[in-house]
């Protein structure tokens, strides 16, 4: 056996008859810079109200053997899903608007598959079986970190990982092996002088080059948060129900991004992709289940689903918003939703809503409910 286990073209013609299209291997030495960035990170709040993410996680997070002690390789794999440009349909109908990455199969499934075949097909031409771990999108191992000393990639200024021909349209995934393999050097490439994204971020989420905000970051706000949204910021989300595409939308590396055809990414119908916010508002937990089954979105959950809608409704400047927003405020089940249909009400038709709110109070029981009420009331009568 030689110093390497397999070769670097091995290793990428097993990743591409795997589906996995772009590849880089690095070693599983820890990545220490990193560490010491993200307990900046979490000293300077940017990962508020994600409790989870404490210093001891994020150091183990940075050092591949607490995860798997026999590791000397880590491959680096890339999926692209730009489909090519998508407007929602001019059908009259009031629709919200998910990131792309959502809009198909769950890529933690969609990934891991592909990487389970293409750890069976290293096993193969070893003739012996190897002690791998697959990994996408989990704390225990910084992504993109690994992909940009992989030579994936390199960062972009939005803290995304920017790929050569897709730009940051990719999800990206780990194979950690107990295999020697050749390393690729990273790509000696930055964004320049370029601050598009920072500039154009709707809530001002990327607060200087690389770092963003989390508790103001749209994506953080329509999927993780649980709760209220911030008064403040829900004018700025705008038409999104789940994710924010903003940031890669204006990036001129990702206005290049090569068009791709994957079935695994395409929405089944226009309800994962540009969802009816009518529906939104007034599904039930089956409804819920049926069209979005399978996808990321699932995530957010129906009551963070109905939330979203009421708050992208309140920013349509559509009158169709006003009966279906009356209809979330007097009669959806959960007191997310109805919270939020006050305060969005109050944003799309402002004083003609003082009538709704104040019936609603009358009868509403649930304390946040009424706070949004009368918090809507108190501003129409500013």
């Amino acid at each position: 056996m030689t110093r390497h286990d397999l070769t670097r073209a091995e290793i990428g013609r097993l990743a591409s008859a795997a589906d996995l299209a772009v590849v880089g291997i690095t070693d599983a030495a820890p990545f220490y810079e990193v560490e010491q960035f993200l307990s900046d990170h979490i000293a300077k709040g940017h990962v508020q109200g994600m409790d989870w993410f404490t210093p001891e996680r994020a150091a183990q997070s940075c050092d591949p053997s607490v995860l798997h002690a026999t590791a000397r390789s880590i491959i680096s794999v890339a999926v692209p899903f730009w489909t090519g440009v998508a407007t929602p349909p001019d059908d009259g109908v009031l629709r919200g608007r998910i990131a792309r990455y959502a809009w198909g199969r769950d890529y933690h499934t969609v990934l891991k598959r592909r990487m389970r075949v293409l750890v069976a097909a290293i096993e193969q031409s070893l003739g012996r079986t190897v002690e791998a771990r697959t990994l996408v999108d989990t704390a225990r191992i910084v992504d993109r970190a690994v992909a940009a000393r992989s030579g994936s990639g390199w960062y972009g200024k939005n803290s995304m990982i920017i790929v050569p021909n897709h730009g940051s349209w990719v999800m990206l995934g780990e194979v950690i092996l107990d295999v020697d393999l050749p390393t690729d050097l990273p790509i000696a490439k930055n964004c320049g002088r370029c601050t598009i994204c920072l500039d154009r971020c709707p809530t001002g989420a990327i607060v200087e080059p690389y770092r963003i905000d989390a508790p103001r970051c749209i994506s953080y706000l329509t999927i993780e948060e649980r709760g209220p949204i911030p008064h403040e910021l829900r004018p700025l989300i705008g038409d999104y129900v789940f994710g924010c595409d903003t940031c890669q939308d204006v990036c001129p590396y990702t206005g290049a991004a090569r068009q791709v055809d994957d079935p695994d990414f395409a929405p089944r119908s226009v309800q994962n992709s540009f969802p009816s916010l009518s529906l939104l508002a007034t599904m039930d937990e089956a409804e819920f289940r049926i069209t979005f089954s399978g996808t990321p979105v699932t995530r957010a959950k129906r009551r963070g689903m109905a939330r979203n809608a009421a708050v992208a409704l309140g920013n349509s400047h559509d009158q169709q918003a006003e009966p279906i927003l009356v209809n979330m405020l007097q009669s959806h089940d959960e007191p997310l939703a109805r919270g939020h249909a006050a305060s969005a009400l109050w944003t799309l038709v402002g004083d003609t809503a003082r009538r709704p709110l104040e019936y609603a109070a009358l009868t509403e029981q649930d304390a946040y409910v009424l706070s949004e009420i009368a918090f809507a009331l108190s501003r129409d009568s500013n």
